[in-house]
Parts: C-alpha cells; structure tokens; sequence
C-alpha cells in the first residue's frame, strides 16, 4: 500500500471530494434542472487517447513506483493513450472542465452538481461500463452523482471524515463530536480542522444532531439562518483551532508531536499514525460523520468519449479498483474489488462492505441553492459557502 509518499499530493487535491447510505443525502431529492445533453449510445473502438483531470495517484503509469501501473496495461489493451492533468483542487477541477480540453475527471462531491448544473459534463449510460454492475448499490443514484435516477458518472471509491485523537492527552476517550465543537476550549491551541469550506457540513451535522430547534435535516442544505449558526460555532471553535490541515502527511505529524490532539483525520492518516507507533485512536461519533466519494465523469465535449468511458470501466474494474483503493487509501467501490487486495485485511479496516458503518456517514455534496432537503430555493449555494469560510478563519 503505497500512501506515505504519495500524501501531501494527494491532500492537497482533496480539498473537496464527496456513497451511501441511509442518511438523510442518500434519497434527499434537489430539484436540479440541468441543460439536456446527449449521452453515449454505442461504444466504439477508441479514439487513440484520453485526457483525464484526476486526484493525484488515481491514475499511476509506474513513474512514481515501477510496480504501481494500471495506466500502460490499459493503453496496451484498448489502444487509448492516457494523458493525466493532476489538480491540486475542486475549484481547479471545474475550472478545468470547463475549457472543454479533457475528457473525463475523477470529480469530488463539493464539484459534481457544479459540473452537472453548468452543462460540462454528460450524462453518463452505465449500460456501456460492464463493471458498473458490481458497484456497491449505495453509491449508486445518490444526490452527488445523478439527477432524477440519471447517473453522470461512476463511482470510484469511498472514505469518512473521523474523530482522532491523542489517548495520552484526551480523556475520556470521547465518542462525539462535541470534543471539538462546545468542549473545544479545553484543547486550545491543539485542535485541529479540515481546511475546506465543506467542513461547514461538519458543523451543520453536529448542530442537526443536537439542535433540533435549528431544523436541519441535510448538513449540505442550509438556509441563512442555519449556515448562520454554523458560521457561529466554527468561529467559537477557531479560538481553539491550531492548525486546519489538509495535506494529510502534516496532519499525521501533527498528531505524532502532540501539537494536534483532537480533530478531524481520515482512516488513513490513523493507520499511519498508528503504524508510527503514535498513541492515537479514530473514531466514528454518536453524531455520524461527512464523508467523500469521488465520481469519474465524462465531458460534454469530449474529443475522446469511447476511450473516456473504456478508462471509467477500467478503473473500477476488480483487480485495478483494489490496486487504486490500496495505493490511495480508500474504500474501493467495486464489491469484487475486496478479494483482490494485497492486503487481506485492508476493506474490513476500510469498511468498504459494512452497509452499517456507511449509514452515518453524511456525504460530501455540493450545496446548491435549491435546496437538497427539497425545501425549496432558500438555500445556501458553495459561494456563500465559500465567503462564510473565509469569514471563519479570519
């Protein structure tokens, strides 16, 4: 499992990224009416090529570890060569889709509606991806990647945002999310944040939980009144924060020197915590967690779209969905994907088939101003989002 050398990349490309589960994203309808655009009706032979924006170390060609390839046997069998733009963020992401120059991104939830609402990317027919069949149903048809039962993309693999914490410094052990929020003050200077306006969410999930009053029921729907007291309870939450974090390398050693002693973490960052015998637990709250699942989706103007949709069939293929999942660090979406890995323990640490586990986990989507609690165009959109962060951090 190569993640170590690949993480500050890969961070800092996951400053957003959004399969579900009986929380209230999975099911919640939003009204989204996006332009109609054409969808692939036969698969070809391929055009030769793919240009693909993608997270780093979704699409290794061994330059990073000789033993890490599931790019060249690709353009071995369809004959598609793959050319790979890294983005470093979501906001990149988008801006890169939009120049029409790529054929298919591995978009995050935070970019997904954005790029389904503008028209840059198509919908997608999943009876052309033989490999979608084994696609964990919960990731299928969710509010992040499809609109009214159409997909627009296919999903690639899945993680929960958890509470860590240091178990020689944080006691008792805690179990919900307040240690960070209403407690936080007891950790001045020594907690720690994702660093991203989508951790709104996590404070909108902690207010929904204990705030009835409020009346939230999606932490990605907030009207002004509720982004309000999240903006509110994340400044309260500042004055302890010492650092937001999101490559996750720096986040690992943060929680290894002691100046991180409590905050959110990804299952990787624990195992590697762990690994460097650092005495940190994870943890997922009485209260649920967000979460992210990436989604490949294919440009509307794409040049390439047969050699885009053998790349998307490819990637969530058993034996190269396993390889992806182990490398990065994530649940693997493909169901057959688990008999495969190197690791024979790696989807039950990762979760990857527990129905359970994926119930409270709350899943990064972008907030749109027609509100995914079907309440109507009262909501917050990610701009707000976006300025109230700012606001935030000061």
């Amino acid at each position: 499992m190569r993640i170590r050398s690949i993480a500050a990349a890969v961070a800092a490309a996951l400053l957003a990224a959004g399969c579900s589960s009986a929380a209230p994203t999975a099911g919640a309808g939003h009204s989204l009416t996006p332009p109609k655009l054409p969808m692939l009706q036969t698969l070809g032979t391929g055009e030769g090529q793919v240009n693909l924006v993608a997270w780093a170390g979704y699409a290794e060609d061994g330059a990073d570890d000789k033993d890490v390839d599931w790019v060249h046997p690709f353009e071995q069998q369809t004959g598609c060569k793959v050319n790979t733009k890294i983005a470093g963020t979501s906001d990149e992401m988008v801006s890169l889709m939009k120049t029409g120059q790529y054929d298919a991104v591995s978009a995050s939830g935070d970019a997904t509606l954005r790029l389904i609402a503008a028209g840059d990317v198509a919908p997608v027919n999943t009876s052309l991806v033989a490999n979608y069949a084994d696609i964990y149903p919960g990731l299928k048809n969710q509010p992040w990647n499809s609109v009214n039962g159409q997909m627009y993309g296919i999903p690639h693999g899945r993680g929960a945002n958890l509470l860590m914490y240091r178990t020689d410094k944080v006691s008792p052990a805690p179990d919900s999310w307040s240690v960070v929020f209403d407690g936080a003050s007891k950790y001045a200077g020594h907690v720690t944040a994702y660093d991203s306006p989508i951790y709104l969410a996590d404070a909108a999930l902690y207010l929904m939980k204990t705030k009835a009053e409020l009346g939230i029921k999606n932490p990605y729907a907030l009207d002004d009144a509720q982004l309000k007291a999240a903006v509110e309870l994340l400044k309260t939450q500042h004055k302890a924060v010492g650092e937001y974090w999101s490559d996750y390398q720096k986040s690992e050693n943060s929680f290894k020197t002691g100046d991180s002693v409590v905050g959110t973490t990804w299952q990787v960052i624990a195992n590697m915590a762990q690994t460097d015998k650092a005495p940190v637990q994870a943890v997922l709250p009485k209260e649920g967690a967000t979460g992210w699942s990436d989604t490949w989706m294919v440009s509307a103007k794409a040049a390439h779209p047969d050699c885009a949709y053998q790349w998307m069939n490819w990637i969530v293929s058993p034996k190269v969905n396993a390889q992806v999942a182990e490398w990065f660090g994530e649940a693997p979406s493909n169901a057959k994907a688990c008999d495969l890995t190197s690791d024979k323990k790696f989807c039950a640490t990762f979760h990857a088939a527990d129905d359970a586990y994926w119930k409270n986990v709350y899943y990064w989507t972008t907030p749109v101003k027609n509100c995914l609690d079907g309440r109507g165009t009262v909501c917050t959109d990610y701009a707000a989002w976006t300025a109230a962060w700012t606001e935030i951090k000061g």
